[in-house]
């Protein structure tokens, strides 16, 4: 991929903000244009985002196959799990303002997308291709580590599936299983938000939402998990 032009000031400050100075900022910008912005002159991010996703995976089990020589592949897999989900990956996005710097079609900025978890995490994934081509592996695995640092240490905190740990939570105090309502389904079909909320017995609930209607509820949870262990 040729340089191409030098990029905007909120691209460097972005830039600035991940960790990386590119040599080709045509990549960065590619990076960070959704499909719904994308055009025949301006390609968008989905096939970095592939690409990306495999960056990172391949990052985080290198990391974690290194870090424990005991544990098993039975132990290994749900924190790879939680390091390399979209959640974590929008949390890293919000983290570096990357919503900021989104090109978003003009359905997507008026339905809050700059916000959307879906677009968020592949956004990211995509930046890290972005770094993985412009600048090889070791560039990549610096970035992802400096900002995935914090998670890495609190894995097997965040290992456990959130639905799972609210079931054992509502079991333990004899309630019945939560239940998870769709809301709403939004955006093109290609690219649904769901909206799902988890409701407990005792009547507390909380929503999440996510472009899959599984990580939705596991944002549901997750959220309900936070209201129980704050009361």
């Amino acid at each position: 991929m040729p340089k191409g032009p030098t990029l905007s000031a909120d691209m460097a400050a972005f830039s600035d903000r991940l960790g990386h100075r590119f040599e080709r900022p045509a990549l960065l910008q590619r990076a960070l244009t959704h499909a719904s912005a994308g055009s025949a002159t301006r390609p968008h991010n989905q096939r970095l985002e592939f690409l990306g996703d495999r960056v990172l995976g391949l990052v985080m089990a290198e990391t974690l196959f290194s870090a424990d020589k005991d544990a098993t592949e039975g132990q290994l897999a749900p924190r790879f799990n939680a390091l390399v989900r979209k959640e974590a990956c929008a949390a890293i996005a919000r983290k570096i303002d990357l919503g900021a710097v989104l090109r978003l079609g003009r359905s997507e900025m008026i339905s809050g997308g700059r916000r959307k978890e879906a677009l968020l995490g592949d956004a990211m994934e995509a930046v890290l291709a972005a770094v993985y081509l412009d600048a090889g592996l070791e560039a990549a695995r610096a970035v992802i580590l400096s900002h995935w640092d914090d998670k890495i240490e609190q894995v097997d905190a965040d290992a456990r599936d959130p639905k799972t740990a609210l079931q054992e939570w509502a079991q333990a105090r004899g309630e019945a299983p939560p239940r998870y309502v769709e809301l709403d389904r939004d955006g093109p079909p290609h690219a649904p938000v769901f909206t799902i909320e988890a409701q407990l017995q005792d009547g507390r609930r909380a929503q999440g939402k996510a472009g899959a209607k599984r990580q939705a509820e596991q944002a549901a949870a997750q959220a309900l998990l936070r209201q129980v262990a704050q009361e």
